[in-house]
């Protein structure tokens, strides 16, 4: 009776949260081979698909942006600037998209089985690593083609702008992969969001050019608020501003067409994680909250 008088009991179908996903790292190793291989049953390319997407994607953008409009004249090695915002973008919108609809797709296993549900959740961020890293492998060749000679604050920059896409994707995930189990109109506003992340963040564009086109104030500020700016941005200083010479940097400089954003790795950094666990404890709160009632609504 004492052990039963001490022992803690939680309500049925209710975990700690990322914490037991975090310790069943055996199960979330499953959950990915299993969405890896639902992705590519019956596809004859597979995970090249990874490559030709975003190649397309780049193509399209820059022939429009670059060449029609005339982008690639004001920014020098404009195709690593716009290749390196597109990753990014690309990367996020793997693990947000798949994030919001991860414990829908999976509600055959919730109603049969408990499992912690935000394993779901996790396998969806290293689902994105595993297609991102064959875009961040073809962007690094192209970078070294054109001279590209980082240091290790930049190469640094990198590693903290993928850790920045993981915490946001990861987040925002949670928050509409909640909300989705209740409303499935959740679905077409991630996909509006992430129809939006492109033009709102600087990958195609300058955020100088917001700065001098928006008359609004503190302007600057609002949009580098965006986790996504500050990962773009952390990306061009790390993949496309080691590959302009000096006079090149000073050119654009002079010209205001882009200059490292002030204060980016040393204020703004921390607050977009800041923002991104927020956005976290948030999202962890809501399932927390309704997770005993998933396996009844789906």
């Amino acid at each position: 009776m004492s052990d039963l008088a001490n022992r803690e009991f939680s309500a049925p179908g209710r975990g700690r949260g990322l914490k037991d996903a975090l310790n069943n790292r055996y199960l979330l190793k499953l959950l990915v081979d299993k969405e890896i291989q639902v992705r590519y049953r019956g596809s004859v390319l597979g995970i090249v698909w990874s490559y030709i997407k975003p190649a397309v994607q780049f193509l399209v953008f820059y022939l429009a942006l670059g060449i029609f409009l005339g982008l690639e004249k004001g920014l020098h090695n404009y195709s690593v600037y716009l290749f390196s915002g597109i990753i990014v973008i690309n990367f996020f919108s793997e693990c947000f998209s798949n994030g919001a609809r991860a414990f829908v797709v999976n509600g055959a296993l919730i109603k049969k089985i408990y499992l912690p549900r935000q394993l779901f959740s996790l396998s969806t961020i290293w689902v994105g690593i595993i297609h991102f890293l064959p875009q961040i492998l073809v962007l690094i060749v192209a970078c070294l083609f054109v001279g590209w000679t980082p240091d290790l604050k930049q190469i640094a920059a990198i590693i903290v702008g993928i850790l920045l896409i993981m915490l946001f994707g990861l987040a925002a995930g949670m928050i509409f992969g909640v909300a989705n189990v209740f409303f499935r109109d959740s679905e077409n506003l991630v996909d509006m969001f992430l129809m939006m992340a492109t033009w709102l963040s600087p990958v195609m564009y300058s955020w100088t050019m917001v700065a001098r086109e928006v008359k609004f104030p503190y302007i600057e500020q609002i949009y580098m608020s965006n986790p996504l700016s500050v990962a773009v941005e952390l990306f061009h200083y790390a993949f496309w501003q080691p590959t302009l010479s000096p006079e090149q940097q000073l050119s654009l400089l002079n010209e205001g067409n882009w200059h490292m954003f002030p204060h980016l790795l040393t204020v703004w950094v921390p607050i977009a994680f800041a923002v991104s666990l927020v956005l976290l404890l948030i999202g962890n709160f809501f399932f927390r909250k309704f997770e005993g009632n998933f396996a009844q609504e789906l």
